[in-house]
């Protein structure tokens, strides 16, 4: 019996959803009314070409012999200004954006002057400097029979003068648009300045140079004030197009209109080309991850078969660009060990020493210096200089890239040009490592943490826990020294952070150098590292174990951090504590007379009334609720007062409703002397 088949139910029409358009600003009469007169005074000259030209004799126009001699050699003058432009330009453009030299603006001032000085007054000046009297014109004929004016050459001379400023500045722009991040994380994963120039800043800024490099040709083949000037007007020798309007426009005005049309449609189709590409737009600012949170299943870990380290292939990688004698020997039964000393100065001043496999977790408020102790160490910052040994080599002379420190900023810095295999193998190419090897040791690192199947992905494509994974695996695959992490896990969510912490956790473990860890997160700090150092102004305040700091901090930031009441005072003959920010408080261990101390009180031990309490409480004062905040299954109370310092307290919902406490309550705060922990600072 064969089974009947249900109807199926009649499709619904889909509803569009209305697109709400934001409407577009009406522009004011007396800002609308000069731009069309703009639009029509730069309008008008166009229109006039379009309508005197002769639409029937064009095409005999443009191919007559004059015509395309004159165009065949704006051409070769055109591409040759645009090559010694490229050549002369490009390098000058990398110095005015990334370099402060003495003089500065006074150098891209002589770059922006051809651009606003008469070309015929730059064709003077070009005599005066190149011509056969000129001050190098005379030397350049003696020595070498070269003659530049009247010449081809003085033709190609003329055109790179007034077109170079186009490609400096449009490519200068597009440099200053661009992170020096990039370049250097380039830089520490090994690659001399010439190869980070060649291999991550040109391919980055490519959209400007493009961009640029299209002005300045458009400009070279249109120029005729400085040409004329300087190489003359001598046919097939310097007499190019624009010459040729020139003298057409005497005999025969309907062949120079001819070709001037030729000249404008040029010039319009480079810029309809650029859609206004020309100000350095294009450039990543950023990796282009996504904060997506990772698909299920992508927190685990591969196993692949390779070494306890995972760079037993890596061979040359750590050494090739830096000194063989710095890179200690390497065995599969005796992984590289590297313990640190550094001794930093200037800015941030401390000395830092750790044995391999230690991982520092380096907290402290905003403007502490912790961003500034890592460039230290990389060799990246004139704020503080650090005077670095990783394990018997001093590397305090050498360039960041040749230190063997490996540094991963805050939102990963992967070359947006490269893929995350590329990415990754990076730091091993430029040690020198063959292509195919340092290929197979990118793809096992990226398996061991977890992203191989994303290896051929850009980093746009990558969500924010894959790009940090992808950055990590980077950064350990050419086996470094010191291993710098700035708050590498701060741009993930909750569920993508723990699955990154878990994989960092466990590679951290097997790390045969010592790993810094920038950080504002008390849970990263306690889980992820061995010490962790306190940082405030610049100076140490705590470098102790997680534990210690925990029970024990000695920075009012960081007790806060960790949920705690922090107050800072001095002791006084009595045995009490003048607090800082106004009021006294009494201990069951008493500091010294005139000793500095933090005083800290968790926020479960702060209790709250609306009276005066009495009995056993020794310190009490009064004050008023500021906030009140829920944390998981208890609320915290803050409460404000001009004469004692600012408390928070922790209550049960229960009790808050009670008291009702909601913001403006005046209440009354005790804490217990043997609730209270001094800490001498």
């Amino acid at each position: 019996m064969t089974p009947r088949r249900r109807p199926r139910p009649a499709r619904t029409p889909a509803r569009r959803t209305p697109t709400h358009r934001t409407p577009t600003p009406r522009a004011p009469v007396a800002l609308a009314v000069p731009a069309l007169l703009a639009v029509a005074f730069l309008l008008l000259p166009l229109v006039g070409i379009l309508s005197r030209t002769a639409w029937g004799e064009l095409p005999g126009h443009l191919t007559s012999p004059e015509v395309t001699e004159a165009l065949r050699l704006s051409l070769y003058v055109s591409f040759w200004a645009l090559g010694l432009s490229l050549v002369l330009g490009v390098p000058l453009a990398w110095l005015l954006a990334r370099v402060d030299f003495p003089g500065k603006v006074l150098v891209r001032s002589l770059v922006l002057l051809p651009m606003v000085l008469p070309p015929t007054v730059g064709g003077v000046a070009l005599l005066l400097g190149f011509g056969r009297r000129g001050l190098l014109g005379s030397w350049l004929e003696d020595g070498f029979g070269v003659v530049l004016p009247f010449s081809t050459a003085g033709a190609v001379v003329a055109a790179t003068f007034v077109a170079m400023p186009f490609l400096v500045i449009s490519l200068e722009g597009t440099l200053a648009g661009m992170r020096p991040a990039y370049e250097e994380t380039a830089a520490s994963l090994g690659a001399s300045p010439v190869r980070v120039f060649l291999t991550v800043t040109l391919p980055m800024v490519a959209p400007g140079l493009a961009a640029g490099a299209a002005l300045t040709w458009a400009r070279a083949l249109g120029e005729f004030g400085a040409t004329i000037t300087f190489a003359g007007n001598l046919p097939g020798t310097t007499q190019t197009l624009p010459l040729q309007v020139y003298l057409l426009l005497q005999d025969r005005p309907e062949a120079a209109t001819s070709v001037s049309l030729l000249l404008l449609a040029i010039a319009m189709g480079v810029l309809v080309a650029l859609r206004g590409r020309w100000a350095g737009s294009g450039v990543p600012g950023r990796t282009g991850a996504r904060p997506d949170t990772l698909r299920e299943g992508d927190g685990e870990e591969r196993a692949d078969g390779d070494d306890g380290e995972g760079h037993s292939d890596a061979g040359p990688a750590a050494g090739a660009s830096r000194d063989a004698s710095d890179v200690p020997a390497k065995s599969p039964s005796s992984p590289p060990r590297w313990p640190l000393r550094a001794d930093v100065t200037g800015f941030t001043h401390l000395t830092l020493d750790a044995d391999p496999g230690t991982t520092v977790a380096v907290v402290g408020p905003n403007g502490a210096g912790k961003t500034t102790l890592l460039r230290a160490l990389l060799g990246l910052t004139v704020r503080a200089r650090a005077d670095v040994r990783l394990g018997d080599a001093d590397v305090t002379a050498l360039p960041p890239h040749r230190r063997g420190v490996a540094w991963v900023p805050q939102d990963g810095a992967l070359f947006p040009h490269l893929s995350a295999l590329s990415n990754t193998a990076y730091g091993l190419r430029a040690g020198g490592v063959p292509r195919a090897e340092a290929r197979r040791t990118a793809r096992r690192w990226l398996d061991r943490l977890g992203v191989g199947h994303l290896a051929h992905r850009r980093p746009a494509q990558l969500s924010g826990g894959q790009a940090q994974r992808v950055a990590l695996a980077r950064a350990l695959a050419p086996s470094p020294r010191l291993l710098l992490l700035d708050e590498p896990l701060a741009a993930l969510d909750q569920t993508t952070r723990a699955h990154v912490r878990h994989t960092l956790r466990a590679h951290l473990a097997e790390f045969g150098g010592v790993c810094l860890i920038v950080t504002h997160d008390p849970v990263e700090a306690v889980s992820l590292a061995d010490r962790v150092l306190v940082l405030e102004d610049g100076r140490a305040l705590q470098y102790a174990a997680p534990a210690e700091v925990t029970r024990h901090p000695r920075s009012p930031w960081v007790a806060r951090l960790l949920g705690r009441n922090a107050l800072a005072g001095t002791g006084t003959s009595d045995g009490g504590l003048q607090l800082a920010d106004g009021g006294r408080l009494v201990a069951a261990d008493p500091v010294e007379a005139g000793a500095r101390a933090l005083a800290i009180i968790g926020p479960e031990a702060v209790s709250l009334h609306l009276e005066r309490p009495s009995g056993s409480p020794r310190n009490v004062w009064p004050g008023t609720v500021r906030e009140v905040t829920g944390v998981g299954s208890r609320l915290r109370v803050l409460v404000a007062s001009e004469s004692a310092p600012d408390l928070v307290a922790e209550v049960t919902p229960q009790a808050a409703a009670e008291l009702g406490l909601v913001e403006g309550t005046f209440v009354w705060t005790s804490v217990k002397a043997t609730e209270v922990t001094l800490v001498t600072t």
